[in-house]
């Protein structure tokens, strides 16, 4: 039993292991995903926005109530806001409006919107206490992002999709799938839950909504040219940014916990919340449209947690720079 629950938490083998089956039952190549799904996408959206919803809600509940106050750790907030959403955005912000002026990408380049107005994922938390990263800075920082995104999300779309879609549809979206869980997370944070069980639970459902968006992705339609530019725009905006902040923050002798959260929040951003917009926001086949975008990245970040996993944190790595810091005598939290 070991083996097969070391697989199940283990995140970036659940991303891989649904982009696969997702592949092997794809609708459009294999023709083994259920029509019932592929034909009504109000339907998976009404299944993303409910799972991705409580998936949010268990995770922001696993933060305190202590510490968030934003105002006493104005340089802590401040810089999660800068990385988280920002500099987060910005690549797939500029090849949008590149893109979308490209002649056949402008119907596919809508995706890159919904990436770029994600916030990073709601398991920076989790990943940093487990990675030996500043634990107390991402809590906090999870909290007042995700906040923050409920502005945010609806400016991003508003400057770039404002005059094509419903704003209302928009807003009410990004309330149900943030609005919701924040308020209903901090009624239980009481709730203690196994952390076993709780990893268990959030990658299955991650691996769910991956088989959902990819397993109905059209990408023979799209063509493999296009296929290639949006995963080297993900490259770039996850492995990229990544490598660069990692290299960055190195050479200016920042120390490994701050490292290990700044590259989690600059690079790791949160697809469910990109898939929940497109197939809400969208409608008929520009949902698919969009969705090549999305899928791309889901399969770069695969690979991209994969290498974070096995070697850029890997457990000699991290015992060797903390083994480094310590010798140093540089101090292992976040200076407020």
């Amino acid at each position: 039993m070991k083996l097969p629950l070391k697989l199940l938490t283990s995140t970036a083998f659940m991303m891989g292991f649904a982009l696969v089956v997702s592949f092997l039952t794809n609708a459009h190549i294999t023709g083994i995903y259920p029509d019932f799904l592929l034909n009504d996408s109000k339907l998976r959206s009404n299944i993303t926005i409910i799972l991705l919803a409580c998936m949010l809600t268990v995770t922001l509940s696993r933060i305190p109530y202590r510490d968030l106050n934003p105002v006493k750790n104005i340089k802590s907030v401040s810089r999660a806001l800068l990385l988280g959403l920002v500099v987060a955005s910005t690549i797939p912000l500029i090849a949008y409006f590149i893109l979308r002026n490209v002649d056949g990408y402008e119907q596919y380049a809508v995706g890159l919107v919904f990436l770029a107005a994600t916030p990073f994922a709601g398991s920076v938390g989790p990943l940093s206490l487990i990675l030996r990263g500043d634990l107390e800075h991402a809590l906090r920082s999870t909290i007042v992002v995700y906040v923050a995104a409920l502005l945010w999300i609806p400016f991003i779309v508003w400057i770039t999709l404002g005059e094509t879609v419903d704003m209302k549809n928009v807003v009410i979206t990004v309330i149900e799938l943030i609005g919701v869980p924040l308020i209903v997370s901090r009624l239980i944070t009481w709730v203690k839950i196994d952390k076993t069980i709780l990893s268990v639970i959030l990658n299955c459902i991650i691996a769910f909504l991956v088989w959902v968006s990819v397993g109905s992705t059209d990408f023979g339609k799209a063509g493999l040219t296009v296929l290639i530019v949006f995963m080297v725009v993900a490259a770039i905006r996850d492995i990229g940014l990544g490598l660069g902040s990692e290299t960055i923050e190195k050479k200016l002798g920042i120390p490994w916990s701050q490292r290990v959260t700044d590259i989690l929040m600059i690079s790791y951003k949160n697809k469910g919340i990109a898939i929940a917009l497109c197939t809400s926001v969208l409608v008929g086949p520009a949902i698919g449209a969009a969705m090549v975008a999305i899928a791309a990245s889901i399969v770069v970040e695969v690979c991209w947690v994969a290498f974070m996993d096995s070697v850029l944190f890997s457990k000699t790595r991290m015992e060797k720079e903390l083994a480094a810091d310590s010798s140093a005598g540089i101090k292992q939290v976040w200076e407020n």
